[in-house]
């Protein structure tokens, strides 16, 4: 028992280490088993950011700021918190996938760290599609984005090839199988009853199409799947959960 909540803690404080900016334990104490388990934590991590970004929005409006103001400071409390790692995700799956002149140099400009036109329209487009959804989105739609957005990561892990033979993303895909996305799974459900709001189940369903049909027109450029498309899938799956609760508002 006692080894079953370390190893849980362990797993947490790598699922926030890789997800946050919050220096939460110890990287070095993580074995390759705890990944798995800290795959399934993800949505929970996502509820985290969810709250904390809702409560910038909250707190904004609460002493009389504007509603833009609210989802500008919101929207970068959210890059902070994440340290843009999706976002970069974003930008070098945008360079890649649309630059390329075949897989092998899809995947060559995915690992060239300088940001091209396309990244830097990509991450523009999210960045302004969320700010605008983050003026108007209930605060259930605000905190579900983020957790969708981080099962979108795990369920991407299970269900697709990896490109590479090493690298971080492949570290994390090496210990994600089905009991872990049906873990993860769980979690998502768990916070959606909690939300009690029914309109989030048929979000999480469009947003788990969206990805899925993002991941197979990938592997028609590449041979697999990488951490930067990992990080792109979940900027545009909360991306399209923020619209769609911002239109349902």
């Amino acid at each position: 028992m006692i080894a079953r909540i370390r190893r849980l803690g362990r797993a947490w404080g790598a699922a926030m280490r890789f997800l946050t900016t919050i220096p939460w334990g110890r990287w070095e104490r993580v074995t390759p088993d705890d990944l798995g388990c800290a795959a399934a934590l993800f949505p929970w991590v996502g509820g985290l950011l969810g709250v904390a970004v809702w409560a910038v929005r909250w707190g904004v409006l609460a002493v009389g700021g504007s509603a833009s103001l609210a989802a500008a400071l919101a929207l970068a409390a959210w890059v902070a918190l994440t340290g843009g790692l999706h976002l970069d995700g974003l930008m070098d799956a945008a360079d890649g996938l649309f630059g390329g002149r075949s897989p092998e140099h899809r995947l060559e400009i995915m690992r060239d760290e300088r940001a091209g036109a396309f990244g830097v329209l990509a991450a523009v487009l999210v960045l302004l599609v969320k700010y605008a959804a983050l003026e108007t989105a209930p605060a259930a739609g605000v905190i579900w984005a983020p957790v969708v957005g981080r099962w979108a990561l795990t369920a991407a892990m299970a269900a697709f090839p990896y490109a590479r033979k090493a690298g971080l993303g492949r570290m994390w895909f090496d210990q994600v199988d089905g009991r872990v996305l049906l873990a993860a799974t769980a979690g998502v459900m768990w916070m959606g009853l909690v939300l009690a709001q029914p309109w989030l189940w048929a979000w999480w369903a469009v947003a788990a199409a969206a990805g899925w049909l993002a991941a197979r027109w990938t592997l028609q450029r590449v041979p697999g799947l990488t951490g930067d498309v990992y990080g792109a899938l979940a900027e545009l799956t909360e991306a399209l959960v923020l619209v769609l609760s911002a239109l349902w508002a």
